[in-house]
């Protein structure tokens, strides 16, 4: 069968490969899954490029964080899942491949549907369900302050926030993006400015100066010190990506006379902070939410693990260039 692997860092069109390797058996308590299809995710790319946080400890591995497929084979000892059933490797799983061995008792359940938009589902759905819930108390009527809201997560965000009855604020680059937003529920959209005072006047005069206080930046650099200038005295910012490649940036003003706090938002922690019961209700719950049309992640390509150079090569542009998510079936 055919799987990717990654052998080294650096470009990823030069430390990975792909091979053909012996079909994989499972043991007492694993599966063997069937891939259908994987998402390709930034962190891949930095994995590959060995970027501070993602370096592979050990080498060679099968690259892919998430994907869905259907069940080849079960060990003697799993009763929870038979031949055919759709299914979702955990986390991590090396789901580049054909084929994957994964432990029966941390594989999700996975209903039937696009396998596209399922397999998008794992990492980026409990990222916005944990932003959602594990930094404030938001109740129905409250308003948050995203960037990066063109994001597949962004876009989760807005609609998970929508059904709690929580009111979004959308900052994106281009405007031309504010109608699939507004579609999707979002309360307001606006154009990202480098002026955080501009930026915090035209959000003010379109939420009508409602008062803001959790804001998610997905992209680090100047870009968090432009959310926190949005956000009201003892207001937080959740940082939960660097987009921009740089430091996230929260000036003194913002600090002392604001009382503005910043925290980073790992999805492993708010993992830990869930037992396997409540992490399969929850993915129960987006899983049925993208069969029935409501969570929608925006694809902009597929291709073949033999096309993976292009793939990731794809998976690296930003804005209009990519435009969407990149995904791999098999």
């Amino acid at each position: 069968m055919k799987t990717l692997k990654q052998f080294d860092h650096g470009d990823p069109s030069k430390v990975v490969s792909i091979v053909e390797v012996e079909e994989p058996k499972p043991k007492d308590d694993e599966i063997i899954i069937k891939m259908e299809a994987a998402a390709v995710h930034l962190a891949d790319i930095k994995r590959f490029r060995g970027e501070y946080g993602f370096e592979a400890k050990e080498l060679p591995l099968v690259p892919g964080y998430e994907g869905v497929g259907r069940v080849w084979s079960v060990g003697s000892l799993v009763k929870d899942f038979k031949k055919g059933d759709r299914v979702f490797p955990w986390w991590g799983n090396g789901t580049f491949a054909e084929k994957v061995t994964a432990k029966a008792n941390l594989s999700i359940p996975a209903p039937e549907g696009d396998p596209s938009q399922l397999a998008l589902m794992l990492v980026n759905g409990m990222t916005s369900v944990c932003l959602l819930e594990d930094f404030y108390d938001l109740k129905e009527g409250d308003w948050i302050i995203q960037n990066g809201a063109n994001s597949n997560c962004g876009r989760y965000l807005i609609t998970l926030a929508k059904e709690r009855g929580i009111k979004t604020c959308n900052i994106v680059r281009r405007d031309s993006l504010f109608d699939e937003l507004y579609a999707l529920g979002a309360d307001i959209c606006v154009v990202d400015t480098e002026d955080p005072d501009l930026l915090s006047d035209n959000v003010s005069k379109l939420t009508k100066g409602a008062k803001i206080s959790l804001g998610f930046d997905l992209v680090a650099g100047k870009a968090t010190e432009r959310i926190a200038r949005c956000l009201t005295y003892g207001g937080k910012v959740v940082n939960y990506g660097f987009i921009s490649k740089e430091p996230c940036l929260l000036p003194f003003h913002d600090l002392f006379f604001k009382n503005i706090t910043l925290t980073g938002m790992s999805t492993g922690r708010g993992l830990e902070k869930r037992d396997m019961n409540k992490i399969r209700n929850i993915y129960f719950s987006l899983s049925k939410k993208i069969n029935e049309g409501k969570l929608l992640a925006k694809i902009a390509a597929q291709y073949s693990l033999e096309d993976f150079s292009k793939a990731f090569e794809h998976a690296e542009k930003t804005g209009d260039e990519r435009n969407g998510k990149i995904i791999f079936v098999m």
